[in-house]
């Protein structure tokens, strides 16, 4: 028998928020619109998250967290996270569009976005050093490089070019730092 995987909460309230970020604005978007929308209450909503941008940060986080949970696990590499992060972005740029759109100051979805991919990136490069040190270098080209790759992702949502997310997994892939390609990719 396979185990069903049970939502928490936490999914719950993210389903009820991506739902409603498909037809309204996430600066018009309310709690009470996030919890009426899935059957709750506003105090069920803030026992998990402190506001709707604290839920948005969790949604990407939770995701970025999935995808890379697989490296070095059943053959799947760096290079997989940049494919599959590009498809993510790529189905869900409704959404995300939105986010950029309506989000700003310090609550702004591009800034946590950034935020967050330098930290994952920065504890992958630890988890290969087996330190929790990381040379001042190393810690610049992973901000460099997640800078353009979070600016260039959202030029590819927005102005709705052609590339597919293989071919913008592929140039995440080809832009990485030399540097940082030994401890990222399995060559």
């Amino acid at each position: 028998m396979i185990a069903m995987k049970r939502k928490t909460t936490k999914d719950i309230l993210a389903e009820s928020f991506l739902e409603l970020a498909e037809t309204k604005r996430i600066d018009k978007i309310r709690i009470s619109d996030i919890t009426t929308n899935c059957g709750m209450s506003p105090p069920a909503f803030y026992n998990h998250f402190k506001d709707k941008y604290d839920l948005l940060v969790w949604i990407h986080t939770n995701r970025v967290s999935e995808v890379m949970s697989k490296i070095d696990k059943d053959g799947y590499q760096w290079k997989d996270t940049l494919l599959d992060g590009a498809r993510y972005y790529y189905e869900n740029r409704g959404y995300i569009i939105n986010a950029l759109k309506h989000t700003s100051g310090q609550d702004s979805f591009v800034g946590y976005v950034t935020k967050n991919n330098i930290e994952v990136l920065a504890k992958e490069v630890r988890r290969k050093l087996m330190t929790e040190y990381l040379p001042p270098e190393i810690y610049g080209l992973i901000k460099m490089y997640v800078y353009g790759t979070v600016h260039f992702m959202l030029d590819w949502l927005m102005e709705d070019t052609e590339l597919t997310p293989e071919q913008v997994a592929q140039m995440w892939e080809n832009g990485l730092p030399e540097l940082l390609r030994k401890y990222l990719c399995d060559e």
